[in-house]
């Protein structure tokens, strides 16, 4: 995986973090009020995937580049965040087995961080 394709995803996941928000806020406020926490876990789950979006993007610029912890902010992106955003609009509790295996994946990722912090080394 390189610099560039890395960088691209992380951009794609900040675009995905930044609609998201928005279609929740507009177009789903109706769906979204009908649960008692619908707006909140959707919040929440915007607020995790913008957050790690831009580590995914940070990452993406490091040379070497570390995949452990981008790969463990991207799968936590997809099971933490994504399970919230289809939990709080369909009401799957079966969603919810997904979410701590992506908090897991957040974890990873900065426990790696801490073991091996990124320092940009030229090429």
């Amino acid at each position: 995986m390189t610099n560039s394709r890395t960088m691209r995803i992380a951009a794609l996941m900040g675009l995905l973090a930044v609609a998201l928000g928005a279609f929740g806020a507009h177009a789903l406020k109706d769906v979204l009020a009908r649960s008692p926490t619908g707006e909140a876990l959707w919040g929440k789950a915007v607020f995790y995937h913008f957050i790690h979006a831009v580590m995914l993007f940070f990452l993406a610029t490091r040379r070497p580049l570390h995949l452990v912890p981008w790969f463990g902010f991207l799968i936590g992106i997809f099971l933490f965040s994504g399970s919230l955003y289809l939990y709080a609009v369909t009401q799957a509790h079966w969603l919810f087995r997904l979410t701590p295996i992506g908090g897991v994946g957040f974890i990873v990722g900065w426990v790696c961080l801490i073991i091996s912090p990124p320092v940009d080394r030229a090429s």
